[in-house]
């Protein structure tokens, strides 16, 4: 449906104006404000016959119009202008990635509360399944007389640990030798190909540990493997909604805080960004989920060597700052896969 240049001009100058203000869109307003240079009779027929073809929609209590979601579509693909962040922002950014953060969950929370709170949204981040990634090192240390501590790192520098009980523990020099193994064994295998039988006869054989032991430690690079496989959400920001004034009544705050409080909902929502790729604008109705179509999601994902390692977003009012959403978005998702790459390359809390 083509729509010509003056209701383009028209259509951009409400949705701008409700963005901003969260009040309907009067023709005297458009006519006062704008300077588009049309009378308010004019600019009413043209709000009328956007009304009639879906992009408007007038609230019962008043006579101005606000945005249908198919209105914010066509505003989002071809009407918006385009944002850039600011010094600050930008360097907000950069000092987030600069703290001494070695493991990505760390990173990936840090990283989405400056996404919060250069937007002004509630952030959501989100680590992915990472059975397809790939182990680089394997440390375990003595902690007491009968305890050790198992640590795993993957190449894309996600660290988890596991606290294991053993009836002996090797001493230092053994434990030492014994990670040596490890790390040589299964450094660059993918994780879902580590055979837990196999390494547990390895330890055996070529460091001599009883099987008790051998055991013991196996079972935690298992616990640390399974910590890796299950996806985290981060959520900043949750506070953000009550910004905007469509969301201070009780029974929307509630809704909105019970989505929060979702997981499955929200590990779905950003699953989708995960299979799609890029940035990804759902305004309202466009959400399959029932539970979101009265809010907009924007999120991306971030990569490591091709490979899509996670996904970032927000979510908020359809009546969001989608250029500015999108601008933030697409700063983060480059210089995350960015640190990614130099965490890989480095090391978790290696040099800059």
């Amino acid at each position: 449906m083509l729509i010509d240049d003056r209701k383009k001009l028209i259509l951009k100058a409400i949705i701008d104006s409700y963005i901003d203000t969260a009040e309907p869109v009067g023709s005297r307003t458009i006519a006062r404000k704008h300077g588009i240079g049309l009378s308010s009779a004019t600019i009413r027929n043209e709000m009328s016959d956007l009304e009639e073809r879906g992009f408007l929609e007038q609230p019962h209590t008043s006579s101005g119009r606000i945005p249908s979601d198919k209105g914010y579509r066509f505003y989002v693909d071809q009407l918006m202008s385009k944002k850039e962040l600011t010094p600050r922002e930008i360097q907000q950014i950069k000092e987030a990635l600069k703290m001494r953060i070695g493991e990505l969950g760390q990173l990936i929370s840090q990283v989405s509360a400056v996404v919060s709170d250069i937007t002004k949204y509630t952030s959501m981040a989100m680590t992915p399944q990472m059975n397809k990634s790939v182990l680089k090192s394997v440390q375990v240390l003595p902690v007491d007389f009968d305890k050790m501590l198992v640590i795993v790192i993957t190449n894309a520098g996600v660290v988890k640990n596991s606290l294991v009980r053993a009836p002996v523990i090797p001493s230092p020099d053994s434990l030492q030798k014994l990670s040596s193994m490890l790390s040589l064994n299964l450094g660059g295998v993918m994780l879902d190909n580590i055979n837990i039988d196999d390494l547990i006869q390895k330890m055996k054989t070529e460091t001599n540990l009883d099987n008790e032991t051998a055991i013991c430690i196996a079972n935690g690079i298992s616990d640390c493997l399974c910590q890796v496989f299950a996806s985290d959400v981060y959520l900043e920001g949750t506070s953000n909604i009550f910004n905007f004034p469509e969301f201070r009544s009780v029974p929307k705050a509630k809704q909105f805080f019970d989505i929060l409080n979702t997981k499955k909902i929200l590990c779905a929502m950003m699953r989708m960004s995960v299979e799609n790729g890029g940035i990804k604008v759902r305004i309202g109705t466009e959400n399959e989920i029932k539970e979101i179509k009265d809010y907009s999601v924007v999120t991306t994902t971030y990569v490591l060597n091709d490979q899509i390692m996670g996904s970032i977003g927000v979510i908020g009012p359809t009546r969001m700052e989608y250029a500015k959403v999108i601008a933030s978005l697409n700063y983060i998702r480059k210089a995350i896969s960015k640190e990614l790459m130099q965490i890989m390359e480095l090391g978790p809390g290696g040099p800059r």
